[in-house]
């Protein structure tokens, strides 16, 4: 199916998270992309004359899965999410793993397993959109603490995002980015392109306007997480020829900026 589009709202929620609602026009099928807030989710549906009829959930923490039965009572939406963590999101009806699609309406999102920040963490990418909805896998200029897989596992899972098409629009979950480019310019200081994108956010911050979403050929020139495998950072990192041991030393020093 070609030339399908989809409207894409997104309004700021809790602390520093992004709330997405996706829109298919043909249909009239909207999908909540995680629910980190219900009431502010519900009311922004309702501004938009949208109905929820999907909940796409990338993993299991409450401010991304924590909206999920509220929205699903006053809406009767289906609640899609990991297969590998559906013990613990709330109402799930439908498992998703690596291969399986999910329908809205004539848009097709395909799933990728990006376990690290939780195990069984999964990003919804659309194709023919251009899209990919990635929770906390990846971040502009940063990507999820590695709170429940391993070092390895977290390369992999963004290797794989890494080889999405460059033109990618990534939609991640929270307004981090500011704090990522005053971490990176610190492991990556000669980067032009990396400095130059961190004067563009300061520049949006200043006038209270978003940084995401990013594209992914932005990030992969930009990003030292998703450029671990660059042999200048990994000689820099003290890890040469070694991607997962240069991954791991950027997040250990991230984790204690």
């Amino acid at each position: 199916m070609t030339n399908v589009t989809l409207d894409i709202h997104k309004f700021p929620c809790l602390n520093d998270n992004y709330g997405y609602l996706v829109h298919e026009a043909w249909s009239g099928q909207t999908a909540a992309i995680d629910t980190p807030d219900a009431e502010k989710y519900l009311a922004e549906a309702d501004r938009m004359g949208w109905t929820i009829s999907h909940v796409l959930n990338t993993h299991w923490h409450p401010d991304h899965a924590g909206g999920n039965l509220r929205i699903k009572e006053h809406t009767g939406c289906t609640i899609y999410g990991p297969a590998g963590e559906a013990g613990k999101i709330p109402g799930i009806d439908v498992e998703l793993s690596e291969g399986d699609t999910v329908e809205l309406g004539r848009a097709m999102a395909q799933i990728l397993d990006v376990p690290g920040h939780t195990i069984g963490h999964i990003a919804y990418h659309f194709p023919e959109q251009a899209t990919a909805f990635v929770g906390d896998a990846v971040f502009a200029l940063g990507c999820g603490r590695v709170f429940e897989g391993t070092m390895d596992m977290m390369w992999n899972s963004l290797s794989k995002l890494k080889s999405l098409p460059p033109e990618t629009l990534l939609y991640c979950a929270h307004e981090y980015t500011q704090a990522n480019a005053r971490f990176a310019v610190t492991v990556d200081p000669d980067n032009t392109a990396l400095t130059d994108y961190a004067r563009w956010i300061d520049e949006r911050r200043a006038e209270g306007l978003p940084t995401v979403p990013t594209r992914l050929d932005k990030e992969l020139a930009t990003n030292p997480f998703l450029r671990a495998d660059d042999p200048a950072l990994q000689a820099a990192m003290g890890h040469a020829g070694d991607a997962v041991a240069t991954f791991a030393e950027i997040r250990t020093r991230k984790d204690r900026f």
